[in-house]
């Protein structure tokens, strides 16, 4: 089936402008990896202070989703996706200002304040306009903005670093994502078809009533354990790669640009595949991979670029396909009425578990007098064990929704009776 019968010209630029969104959020947080290493000596900071730098930006990001989550619901999307937006452009000019660490990690609290509920929002307009057959390729699209933000962002950002300052590529953020917040505003449509549904008109017991029902907290656990991984190595791979593997700062450009056109492919791929095979298979296949590259990858030494490259690419084929898959997914568990809420509380508590598991990794790993970076294997070890935690934990969440009938957006919701342990879930067999 061609692109063009599955979505419409008008549903192409809905998933282009959540992607560059996407693209420009995961950027301002993945940028401050490859740069660790130049903040570490910059500002002269220890690798826990560094990572506090990172979990600041997931604390404050997780407060925020939490506090949004009772008024996710009763606006259109379109404008709580533009103010929060603004707002996040506005973080990222103050971390472009930033004279040192204390104005730096004030910055990225504001900036997660910000940032950190505008996937929330993604996901609600992907639920509301993408019917749930197709949703892992709309998440596999969406995703790109992973891949494109090592392609572009990550060797752009550390070229500008090392020949402009870091200040510099937080500049770059913020000057491009005006520019789509401009595009945004003039031709996205208002998404408020949510608004004709049944909302609970006090924000904070629609909030309560969200973190409350068993099926959705089993989903908010089950989803906090996908950030772990991410939270606990990429903080440090810039670090371990030029003092552990032996790589140049001028490699790891190049490093991140190779395994970013990879992942280009690999999102979309993924999204076919979850659509095709189901996408608990999918994730499955994908943690497979991902366990055994991960400690591949962190018991390495000094080791030839090509191997590296390879190494890092086996690795975000796995993480891409879990990532796309375990969205796809997470769509399907709240009823209409209560996207907004609970992908707010979802992303919240994900940018939460995240920033603590960066605060673990900063204490489980340490740098020696030479700068290697030590017990990075024995932090591999702990992200493969919640990897293959949370592989069967979604299982129990794929086979409740594979035993409900499918549900469309339009459809009202029959008042709840509290007789089933989880909601009628919206979607096929998966």
């Amino acid at each position: 089936m061609s692109k063009e019968k599955v979505f419409t010209r008008y549903q192409v630029f809905v998933i282009a402008i959540l992607s560059i969104l996407q693209f420009t959020v995961i950027l301002d947080f993945m940028v401050i990896s490859p740069l660790g290493v130049i903040l570490m000596k910059t500002l002269s900071i220890t690798p826990s202070d560094f990572s506090v730098v990172v979990s600041a930006y997931a604390f404050s990001a997780g407060a925020s989703g939490l506090l949004a989550a009772g008024f996710a619901d009763k606006f259109d999307r379109k404008k709580l996706l533009l103010f929060f937006y603004t707002g996040f452009i506005l973080g990222t000019g103050m971390c472009a200002i930033a004279p040192d660490f204390n104005s730096l990690l004030l910055a990225r609290i504001v900036t997660g304040i910000f940032g950190g509920v505008i996937g929330s929002v993604g996901l609600a307009i992907v639920t509301d306009l993408f019917k749930m057959e197709v949703r892992g390729r709309v998440m596999g699209y969406t995703q790109m903005a992973f891949a494109a933000s090592q392609v572009l962002g990550i060797p752009i950002g550390l070229l500008l670093a090392n020949n402009y300052g870091w200040h510099s590529c937080f500049w770059m953020i913020a000057g491009f994502g005006a520019v789509v917040g401009v595009i945004m505003l003039i031709y996205l449509k208002p998404i408020d078809e949510h608004l004709k549904f049944r909302i609970d008109k006090n924000p904070f017991h629609h909030l309560f009533t969200t973190v409350s029902k068993p099926q959705y907290v089993f989903g908010f656990l089950t989803m906090s354990l996908l950030a772990s991984g991410g939270f606990m190595l990429m903080p440090f791979g810039s670090a371990f790669g030029t003092h552990n593997l032996g790589l140049t700062l001028d490699q790891l450009p190049m490093l991140y640009l190779i395994t970013g056109v990879f992942s280009i492919l690999f999102g979309p791929l993924s999204g076919k595949l979850s659509d095709k095979i189901g996408k608990y298979r999918t994730f499955l296949a994908g943690t497979l991979i991902a366990t055994i590259v991960v400690v591949i990858y962190t018991n390495l030494g000094i080791t030839p670029f090509w191997i590296a490259c390879l190494v890092s690419v086996l690795l975000f084929a796995g993480v891409t396909a879990r990532m796309v898959s375990a969205s796809a997914l997470l769509t399907a568990i709240p009823a209409p009425e209560d996207r907004g809420a609970f992908m707010s509380v979802n992303s919240a508590i994900m940018q939460i578990s995240g920033g603590a598991a960066s605060v673990v990794a900063g204490r489980i790993v340490s740098e020696s007098k030479t700068g290697m970076i030590e017990h990075y294997n024995d932090l591999g070890y702990v992200v493969v064990g919640t990897m293959i935690v949370m592989s069967g934990m979604l299982y129990f969440i794929n086979r409740s929704i594979s035993q409900r009938k499918p549900a469309t957006f339009t459809q009202v919701p029959e008042a709840e009776t509290g007789e089933s342990d989880m909601p009628e879930f919206a979607g096929e067999m998966v």
